[in-house]
């Protein structure tokens, strides 16, 4: 295990600097929505809000494989000195390592997201100089007084904008807008998660497909109570559904958290939800990009709701 210090300093230093746990530059770490069409940036009803989340996935992924060389390793002391380097070099830096798959296939989902809401006829807009990461890690790895400030600047901006309603994507940054940033900066947002504003007519869409197995987010299951949502969603559909016995309110976690102070420790994590899912035989479905980007990578047949719910309601678009 690392010294989480080392890895809270560094990942401070990031948002403090460019808003964004990696150091990298907006314009290269929020780019789904360049050239997706219908794509509109004039003011609706709602901010859809993505914290930054899917973008962050295959930076990530990239950490993840380098923090995995180097932990136990005689060079791991030597992160600590990695806040020394300005946040432009180390998130160029990484942005070489990324994959450039991994930036399609997560880019993409929350272009099917911004697909199914309209499709729903849900009165929504975007800017992405208003998109910004929530901060939740630093709160995560206890850096309070990081978060807080963080969290004030993106409460201020939005306010300053006039934003009173939200759209969340995952449920790291619905889990901050709806508990944290009311009890931290005093900002008050009303909050929906994407799924919970899909209008998914025509049970007969999934009728004679195998059923899924579902994973509940911590964050959704254990403190929001919002699993029903995507349940409903796939009923609606027709597409059934299995349950593992850790689900809902009493989920068991992918190890996502782990993965910034120890490799090791998410994989011992994730192995144990592993085997619950396996057992149920079925592709897994989830609503968490962190969750889906775990499970992947422990060789599960794993999809993301909004994928899923996509190849029924929202073809891509050509």
């Amino acid at each position: 295990m690392f010294n989480p210090t080392d890895i809270i300093d560094l990942l401070a230093a990031n948002v403090r600097q460019t808003r964004n746990p990696f150091g990298v530059p907006p314009s290269r770490f929020n780019t789904w929505w360049r050239g997706l069409s219908g794509f509109t940036r004039r003011p609706g009803d709602a901010l859809l809000f993505t914290g930054l989340m899917y973008q962050a996935i295959p930076y990530i992924n990239a950490t993840t494989r380098y923090l995995e060389r180097l932990e136990g390793s005689s060079w791991a002391d030597y992160l600590r000195w990695g806040r020394l380097v300005p946040a432009s070099l180390r998130g160029r830096g990484l942005s070489v390592l990324t994959s450039g798959a991994d930036r399609q296939k997560f880019n993409g989902i929350l272009q099917t997201i911004c697909r199914l809401l309209r499709q729903s006829e849900v009165n929504f807009f975007y800017h992405p100089e208003m998109d910004f990461y929530s901060g939740i890690l630093l709160y995560d790895l206890g850096d309070q007084d990081g978060f807080v400030r963080h969290a004030r600047f993106v409460a201020r901006t939005l306010q300053l904008h006039g934003v009173r309603k939200v759209i969340t994507v995952d449920p790291h940054t619905t889990y901050a807008l709806t508990e944290l940033y009311p009890r931290y900066t005093g900002a008050s947002f009303e909050v929906q998660p994407y799924f919970s504003l899909l209008q998914c007519r025509g049970p007969e869409r999934g009728n004679g497909k195998p059923p899924v197995v579902l994973h509940d987010p911590c964050f959704y299951g254990r403190y929001l109570q919002l699993s029903e949502g995507p349940r409903r969603v796939l009923r609606n559909l027709g597409l059934e559904y299995v349950e593992v016995r850790n689900c809902g309110e009493f989920t068991s976690c992918c190890g996502g958290p782990a993965e910034s102070v120890s490799p090791a420790l998410n994989r011992e994590i994730l192995g144990r939800r592993a085997a619950e899912l396996k057992a149920a035989a079925a592709p897994v479905v989830t609503f968490c990009p962190i969750c889906l980007a775990n499970l992947l990578k422990a060789g599960l047949p794993a999809e993301d709701l909004a994928s899923l719910v996509g190849r029924y309601l929202a073809p891509e678009e050509k």
